[in-house]
Protein backbone atom coordinates (compact mmCIF):
# COMPACT_ATOMS: atom_id res chain seq x y z
CA UNK A 1 0.00 0.00 0.00
CA UNK A 2 0.85 3.69 -0.35
CA UNK A 3 2.10 5.58 2.41
CA UNK A 4 2.80 9.16 3.73
CA UNK A 5 6.10 10.03 6.09
CA UNK A 6 5.74 12.55 9.10
CA UNK A 7 7.38 13.94 11.92
CA UNK A 8 6.38 11.89 15.23
CA UNK A 9 5.59 15.32 16.66
CA UNK A 10 5.19 19.03 15.09
CA UNK A 11 4.06 21.92 17.04
CA UNK A 12 3.54 25.47 15.69
CA UNK A 13 4.57 28.26 18.21
CA UNK A 14 2.66 30.77 18.76
CA UNK A 15 3.54 34.31 20.71
CA UNK A 16 1.41 34.43 24.24
CA UNK A 17 2.30 38.31 24.53
CA UNK A 18 2.19 41.17 21.44
CA UNK A 19 5.19 42.80 20.58
CA UNK A 20 8.33 43.23 18.26
CA UNK A 21 10.29 40.32 16.85
CA UNK A 22 13.67 41.55 18.97
CA UNK A 23 15.49 38.22 18.09
CA UNK A 24 15.43 35.49 16.09
CA UNK A 25 18.30 32.96 16.26
CA UNK A 26 17.07 29.99 14.01
CA UNK A 27 16.01 29.70 11.01
CA UNK A 28 14.18 26.78 8.20
CA UNK A 29 16.20 23.54 8.32
CA UNK A 30 17.81 24.74 11.58
CA UNK A 31 18.21 21.91 14.29
CA UNK A 32 17.10 22.72 17.74
CA UNK A 33 17.40 21.55 21.28
CA UNK A 34 14.60 21.11 23.89
CA UNK A 35 14.23 24.19 26.02
CA UNK A 36 16.38 26.42 23.74
CA UNK A 37 15.08 30.00 23.07
CA UNK A 38 14.43 30.37 19.26
CA UNK A 39 12.77 33.86 19.16
CA UNK A 40 12.49 36.82 21.93
CA UNK A 41 9.49 38.96 21.70
CA UNK A 42 10.13 42.91 22.90
CA UNK A 43 7.95 44.28 24.83
CA UNK A 44 9.27 46.58 27.48
CA UNK A 45 6.26 47.41 29.33
CA UNK A 46 6.25 43.80 30.50
CA UNK A 47 10.07 44.28 32.29
CA UNK A 48 8.67 47.56 33.75
CA UNK A 49 5.48 45.72 35.52
CA UNK A 50 8.66 42.64 36.76
CA UNK A 51 10.54 46.16 38.02
CA UNK A 52 7.21 47.81 40.13
CA UNK A 53 6.04 43.90 41.53
CA UNK A 54 9.91 43.57 42.82
CA UNK A 55 9.85 46.91 44.40
CA UNK A 56 6.54 46.48 45.95
CA UNK A 57 7.57 43.13 46.78
CA UNK A 58 10.73 44.79 48.42
CA UNK A 59 8.77 47.15 50.84
CA UNK A 60 6.19 44.32 51.67
CA UNK A 61 9.18 42.92 53.31
CA UNK A 62 10.66 46.25 54.62
CA UNK A 63 7.01 46.80 56.10
CA UNK A 64 7.70 43.40 57.84
CA UNK A 65 10.42 43.92 59.80
CA UNK A 66 9.14 47.38 60.61
CA UNK A 67 6.05 45.79 62.42
CA UNK A 68 7.87 43.10 64.10
CA UNK A 69 10.25 45.77 65.47
CA UNK A 70 7.35 47.46 66.83
CA UNK A 71 6.57 44.04 68.30
CA UNK A 72 9.43 44.18 69.92
CA UNK A 73 9.08 47.90 71.13
CA UNK A 74 5.41 47.00 72.69
CA UNK A 75 6.43 44.11 74.44
CA UNK A 76 9.71 45.90 76.47
CA UNK A 77 6.80 48.93 77.40
CA UNK A 78 5.30 46.03 78.41
CA UNK A 79 7.73 44.44 80.54
CA UNK A 80 8.98 47.98 81.88
CA UNK A 81 5.57 48.51 82.98
CA UNK A 82 4.63 45.38 84.78
CA UNK A 83 8.27 46.24 86.65
CA UNK A 84 6.67 49.29 87.63
CA UNK A 85 3.72 47.71 89.18
CA UNK A 86 6.21 45.57 91.26
CA UNK A 87 8.06 48.50 92.25
CA UNK A 88 4.82 50.50 93.06
CA UNK A 89 3.21 47.74 94.88
CA UNK A 90 6.28 47.94 97.21
CA UNK A 91 6.15 51.82 97.50
CA UNK A 92 2.45 51.26 98.53
CA UNK A 93 3.55 48.71 101.51
CA UNK A 94 6.37 50.83 102.42
CA UNK A 95 3.93 54.09 102.28
CA UNK A 96 1.06 51.97 104.43
CA UNK A 97 3.85 51.18 106.98
CA UNK A 98 4.97 54.43 107.74
CA UNK A 99 1.61 55.46 107.85
CA UNK A 100 0.61 53.08 110.87
CA UNK A 101 3.71 54.27 112.51
CA UNK A 102 2.72 58.11 111.69
CA UNK A 103 -0.63 57.17 112.92
CA UNK A 104 0.60 55.72 116.41
CA UNK A 105 3.10 58.74 116.88
CA UNK A 106 0.35 60.93 116.60
CA UNK A 107 -1.94 59.38 119.11
CA UNK A 108 0.67 58.71 121.52
CA UNK A 109 2.16 62.70 121.43
CA UNK A 110 -2.14 63.44 121.75
CA UNK A 111 -2.38 61.57 124.78
CA UNK A 112 0.28 62.98 126.41
CA UNK A 113 -0.95 66.72 125.00
CA UNK A 114 -4.50 65.71 126.78
CA UNK A 115 -2.53 65.09 130.00
CA UNK A 116 -0.80 68.40 129.75
CA UNK A 117 2.78 66.99 129.52
CA UNK A 118 4.06 68.20 125.92
CA UNK A 119 2.91 71.35 124.14
CA UNK A 120 0.22 71.45 121.61
CA UNK A 121 3.03 72.66 119.01
CA UNK A 122 4.19 68.69 118.96
CA UNK A 123 0.37 67.29 118.29
CA UNK A 124 0.32 69.71 115.60
CA UNK A 125 3.69 68.63 114.35
CA UNK A 126 2.65 64.87 114.25
CA UNK A 127 -0.36 65.23 112.71
CA UNK A 128 0.69 67.08 109.80
CA UNK A 129 3.43 63.63 109.19
CA UNK A 130 -0.02 61.44 109.38
CA UNK A 131 -1.80 63.50 106.91
CA UNK A 132 2.09 63.59 104.93
CA UNK A 133 1.76 59.71 104.92
CA UNK A 134 -1.36 59.88 104.15
CA UNK A 135 -1.20 61.52 100.91
CA UNK A 136 1.96 58.86 100.49
CA UNK A 137 0.02 56.26 100.63
CA UNK A 138 -3.00 57.23 98.53
CA UNK A 139 -0.06 58.21 96.04
CA UNK A 140 1.41 55.10 96.06
CA UNK A 141 -2.01 53.47 95.08
CA UNK A 142 -2.39 55.57 92.03
CA UNK A 143 0.88 54.82 91.04
CA UNK A 144 0.03 51.44 90.73
CA UNK A 145 -3.42 52.22 88.51
CA UNK A 146 -0.97 54.30 86.17
CA UNK A 147 1.78 51.64 86.00
CA UNK A 148 -1.49 49.00 85.55
CA UNK A 149 -3.07 51.27 82.68
CA UNK A 150 0.40 51.43 81.61
CA UNK A 151 1.16 47.58 81.24
CA UNK A 152 -3.01 47.04 79.43
CA UNK A 153 -1.88 49.82 77.02
CA UNK A 154 1.33 48.47 76.21
CA UNK A 155 -0.20 45.09 75.92
CA UNK A 156 -2.48 45.69 73.40
CA UNK A 157 0.27 47.82 71.40
CA UNK A 158 1.32 44.20 71.32
CA UNK A 159 -1.94 42.82 69.94
CA UNK A 160 -1.72 45.57 67.50
CA UNK A 161 1.74 44.95 66.17
CA UNK A 162 1.52 41.39 65.73
CA UNK A 163 -1.61 41.72 63.52
CA UNK A 164 0.47 44.46 62.08
CA UNK A 165 3.10 41.44 61.06
CA UNK A 166 -0.05 39.24 59.92
CA UNK A 167 -1.02 41.99 57.98
CA UNK A 168 2.55 42.98 56.24
CA UNK A 169 3.42 39.29 56.03
CA UNK A 170 -0.09 38.90 53.80
CA UNK A 171 0.77 41.71 51.66
CA UNK A 172 4.42 40.25 51.05
CA UNK A 173 2.58 36.78 49.74
CA UNK A 174 0.52 38.80 47.71
CA UNK A 175 3.61 41.09 46.14
CA UNK A 176 5.39 37.92 45.45
CA UNK A 177 2.47 36.45 43.88
CA UNK A 178 2.28 39.65 41.42
CA UNK A 179 6.20 39.68 40.79
CA UNK A 180 6.03 35.66 39.92
CA UNK A 181 2.91 36.83 37.57
CA UNK A 182 5.15 39.21 36.22
CA UNK A 183 8.24 37.06 35.30
CA UNK A 184 5.91 34.87 33.70
CA UNK A 185 4.55 36.96 31.69
CA UNK A 186 8.16 37.86 30.75
CA UNK A 187 8.95 34.09 29.75
CA UNK A 188 6.06 34.92 27.68
CA UNK A 189 8.15 36.78 25.64
CA UNK A 190 10.51 33.92 24.35
CA UNK A 191 9.49 31.37 21.95
CA UNK A 192 11.12 27.86 23.57
CA UNK A 193 11.66 24.41 22.09
CA UNK A 194 9.25 22.27 23.19
CA UNK A 195 11.71 19.20 22.01
CA UNK A 196 14.57 18.39 20.07
CA UNK A 197 14.25 19.05 16.60
CA UNK A 198 13.93 20.63 13.53
CA UNK A 199 12.52 24.15 12.00
CA UNK A 200 10.33 23.69 9.38
CA UNK A 201 8.60 27.12 9.21
CA UNK A 202 9.39 30.80 9.80
CA UNK A 203 6.78 33.13 9.14
CA UNK A 204 8.14 36.04 10.89
CA UNK A 205 11.64 38.45 10.87
CA UNK A 206 12.97 40.54 13.19
CA UNK A 207 11.38 43.62 13.60
CA UNK A 208 7.98 42.91 12.52
CA UNK A 209 5.41 43.30 14.74
CA UNK A 210 3.19 39.74 15.55
CA UNK A 211 0.01 39.54 17.55
CA UNK A 212 -0.40 37.33 20.50
CA UNK A 213 -2.83 33.99 20.23
CA UNK A 214 -5.49 35.30 21.88
CA UNK A 215 -5.64 38.75 20.21
CA UNK A 216 -6.45 37.67 16.64
CA UNK A 217 -2.38 36.07 16.05
CA UNK A 218 -3.49 33.03 13.79
CA UNK A 219 -0.09 32.97 12.33
CA UNK A 220 2.58 30.63 14.19
CA UNK A 221 5.90 32.24 14.30
CA UNK A 222 7.77 28.99 14.04
CA UNK A 223 6.80 25.26 13.58
CA UNK A 224 9.74 22.86 14.76
CA UNK A 225 9.20 19.12 13.94
CA UNK A 226 10.60 16.18 15.84
CA UNK A 227 12.39 13.80 13.40
CA UNK A 228 14.24 11.42 15.70
CA UNK A 229 11.30 9.25 14.98
CA UNK A 230 9.28 9.01 12.73
CA UNK A 231 5.54 8.28 11.69
CA UNK A 232 4.21 6.06 8.70
CA UNK A 233 1.29 6.88 8.12
CA UNK A 234 -1.23 4.39 5.90
CA UNK A 235 -4.93 3.83 4.98
CA UNK A 236 -5.01 0.21 5.41
CA UNK A 237 -8.40 -0.51 2.97
CA UNK A 238 -11.69 -2.12 4.70
CA UNK A 239 -11.08 -5.73 3.40
CA UNK A 240 -8.16 -5.71 5.83
CA UNK A 241 -9.14 -4.09 8.38
CA UNK A 242 -10.19 -7.24 10.45
CA UNK A 243 -6.93 -8.76 10.47
CA UNK A 244 -4.54 -5.38 10.96
CA UNK A 245 -3.23 -4.95 14.57
CA UNK A 246 -1.07 -3.47 16.64
CA UNK A 247 2.30 -5.78 16.19
CA UNK A 248 2.25 -6.57 13.17
CA UNK A 249 5.61 -6.51 10.97
CA UNK A 250 5.50 -4.28 8.20
CA UNK A 251 8.63 -3.01 5.69
CA UNK A 252 8.52 0.51 4.37
CA UNK A 253 10.14 0.85 1.09
CA UNK A 254 11.71 4.31 -0.44
CA UNK A 255 13.78 4.80 -3.68
CA UNK A 256 16.67 3.60 -1.99
CA UNK A 257 15.87 2.45 1.42
CA UNK A 258 14.08 -0.55 2.88
CA UNK A 259 13.14 -0.64 6.60
CA UNK A 260 11.71 -3.20 8.56
CA UNK A 261 9.18 -2.39 11.87
CA UNK A 262 5.94 -2.61 13.23
CA UNK A 263 2.38 -1.27 13.44
CA UNK A 264 2.65 1.08 16.27
CA UNK A 265 -1.13 1.94 16.64
CA UNK A 266 -4.40 1.48 14.62
CA UNK A 267 -7.28 4.12 14.82
CA UNK A 268 -9.70 0.78 15.44
CA UNK A 269 -11.96 3.44 13.46
CA UNK A 270 -13.13 3.37 9.21
CA UNK A 271 -13.23 6.57 7.54
CA UNK A 272 -16.68 6.54 6.56
CA UNK A 273 -15.82 8.22 3.36
CA UNK A 274 -12.66 6.08 2.07
CA UNK A 275 -13.30 3.28 3.73
CA UNK A 276 -9.81 2.89 5.54
CA UNK A 277 -8.08 2.71 8.84
CA UNK A 278 -5.72 4.65 9.71
CA UNK A 279 -2.28 2.75 10.73
CA UNK A 280 0.62 4.29 12.15
CA UNK A 281 4.43 2.55 11.49
CA UNK A 282 6.72 3.95 13.73
CA UNK A 283 10.45 4.11 12.43
CA UNK A 284 13.95 5.57 13.80
CA UNK A 285 15.56 8.47 12.65
CA UNK A 286 18.73 8.87 14.38
CA UNK A 287 20.83 9.96 11.07
CA UNK A 288 18.03 11.80 9.53
CA UNK A 289 17.61 10.43 6.39
CA UNK A 290 13.94 10.29 6.30
CA UNK A 291 11.86 13.57 5.85
CA UNK A 292 8.30 14.64 6.60
CA UNK A 293 6.31 14.34 3.71
CA UNK A 294 7.88 11.53 1.93
CA UNK A 295 6.05 9.37 -0.26
CA UNK A 296 6.63 5.40 0.52
CA UNK A 297 5.29 2.04 -0.38
CA UNK A 298 4.36 -0.03 2.73
CA UNK A 299 4.05 -4.09 3.31
CA UNK A 300 1.75 -4.89 6.13
CA UNK A 301 2.10 -9.19 6.98
CA UNK A 302 -1.45 -8.59 8.64
CA UNK A 303 -1.83 -12.89 8.82
CA UNK A 304 0.46 -16.16 8.67
CA UNK A 305 0.61 -18.08 5.49
CA UNK A 306 -1.87 -20.69 5.32
CA UNK A 307 -0.40 -24.48 6.59
CA UNK A 308 -2.58 -26.64 4.77
CA UNK A 309 -3.82 -26.83 1.01
CA UNK A 310 -5.88 -23.46 -0.35
CA UNK A 311 -8.52 -24.02 -3.62
CA UNK A 312 -9.99 -21.11 -5.20
CA UNK A 313 -12.65 -19.82 -2.83
CA UNK A 314 -15.51 -20.41 -5.33
CA UNK A 315 -14.81 -23.96 -5.46
CA UNK A 316 -16.12 -24.43 -1.55
CA UNK A 317 -20.00 -24.86 -0.93
CA UNK A 318 -22.36 -25.11 1.93
CA UNK A 319 -22.84 -27.91 2.81
CA UNK A 320 -26.14 -27.67 5.28
CA UNK A 321 -28.47 -24.87 5.12
CA UNK A 322 -27.26 -23.63 8.38
CA UNK A 323 -23.99 -22.44 6.37
CA UNK A 324 -21.99 -24.31 9.34
CA UNK A 325 -20.52 -26.87 7.10
CA UNK A 326 -18.38 -26.95 4.07
CA UNK A 327 -17.96 -29.16 0.97
CA UNK A 328 -15.96 -28.76 -2.43
CA UNK A 329 -16.93 -31.27 -5.90
CA UNK A 330 -13.76 -33.23 -6.26
CA UNK A 331 -13.36 -35.26 -9.59
CA UNK A 332 -13.05 -39.33 -8.75
CA UNK A 333 -13.68 -41.53 -12.05
CA UNK A 334 -15.57 -39.72 -13.83
CA UNK A 335 -17.71 -38.63 -11.11
CA UNK A 336 -18.26 -35.20 -9.14
CA UNK A 337 -18.49 -36.09 -5.72
CA UNK A 338 -19.25 -33.89 -2.76
CA UNK A 339 -16.33 -34.10 0.10
CA UNK A 340 -17.10 -32.49 3.31
CA UNK A 341 -13.98 -30.20 4.71
CA UNK A 342 -12.76 -27.93 7.34
CA UNK A 343 -11.64 -24.33 5.98
CA UNK A 344 -9.67 -21.97 7.28
CA UNK A 345 -8.26 -18.57 6.22
CA UNK A 346 -9.88 -16.96 3.42
CA UNK A 347 -8.34 -14.02 1.55
CA UNK A 348 -11.41 -13.71 -0.61
CA UNK A 349 -9.59 -15.69 -3.41
CA UNK A 350 -8.42 -18.32 -1.82
CA UNK A 351 -9.30 -20.81 0.72
CA UNK A 352 -7.20 -23.24 3.22
CA UNK A 353 -8.23 -26.75 3.31
CA UNK A 354 -7.43 -27.72 6.96
CA UNK A 355 -8.83 -31.19 6.43
CA UNK A 356 -10.94 -33.39 3.15
CA UNK A 357 -8.72 -32.68 0.37
CA UNK A 358 -4.88 -33.43 -0.64
CA UNK A 359 -2.74 -31.59 -3.41
CA UNK A 360 -3.68 -34.00 -5.45
CA UNK A 361 -7.08 -34.04 -5.88
CA UNK A 362 -8.95 -32.31 -8.43
CA UNK A 363 -11.54 -29.36 -7.19
CA UNK A 364 -14.43 -27.83 -9.27
CA UNK A 365 -13.21 -24.62 -9.69
CA UNK A 366 -17.23 -22.92 -9.99
CA UNK A 367 -19.86 -25.42 -9.25
CA UNK A 368 -23.19 -24.45 -10.29
CA UNK A 369 -26.63 -24.67 -8.72
CA UNK A 370 -27.12 -28.43 -10.60
CA UNK A 371 -24.06 -29.97 -10.01
CA UNK A 372 -25.31 -32.77 -7.53
CA UNK A 373 -23.06 -35.69 -5.97
CA UNK A 374 -22.29 -38.55 -8.36
CA UNK A 375 -22.85 -36.31 -11.15
CA UNK A 376 -20.83 -36.91 -14.23
CA UNK A 377 -18.11 -34.70 -15.43
CA UNK A 378 -15.35 -34.59 -17.41
CA UNK A 379 -12.43 -32.79 -15.86
CA UNK A 380 -9.82 -30.02 -17.24
CA UNK A 381 -7.40 -30.20 -15.12
CA UNK A 382 -4.79 -27.54 -14.29
CA UNK A 383 -1.79 -29.26 -12.65
CA UNK A 384 -0.02 -25.89 -12.50
CA UNK A 385 -2.36 -24.61 -10.20
CA UNK A 386 -2.80 -27.44 -7.80
CA UNK A 387 1.38 -27.18 -7.95
CA UNK A 388 1.43 -23.73 -6.97
CA UNK A 389 -1.43 -25.11 -3.62
CA UNK A 390 1.49 -27.26 -2.79
CA UNK A 391 3.77 -24.87 -1.98
CA UNK A 392 1.02 -22.62 -0.11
Amino acid sequence: MPGTMESFDFADLYAKVSGYVKEQGVDIGDRVKRGQVLAVIDMPELDEELHRAESAEAQAEAQVDQTEARVNTAKAEFDAATAAITQAEADLEKETANLAFREKQYQRIKHLYELNSIDERLVDEKDEQRHAAQAATSSARAAIVTTKSQASAAEARIAQAQADVVDAKAKVKVAKALVAKAKVFVEYAKIVSPYEGVVTKRNFHVGDFIRAADQGGNVPLLTVARTDKMRVIVQVPERDVPYANVGDKAIVKLASLTLAGTVSRIANSEDRLTRTMRTEIDIKNPENRLRDGMFVGVTIFIEEGALGVTVPSSSVVEADSKGKSHAVFVVRGGKARLVPVDVGQDDGTRTEILRGLSVDDLVVQRPNSDLTDGASVTANEHREALAENAGR
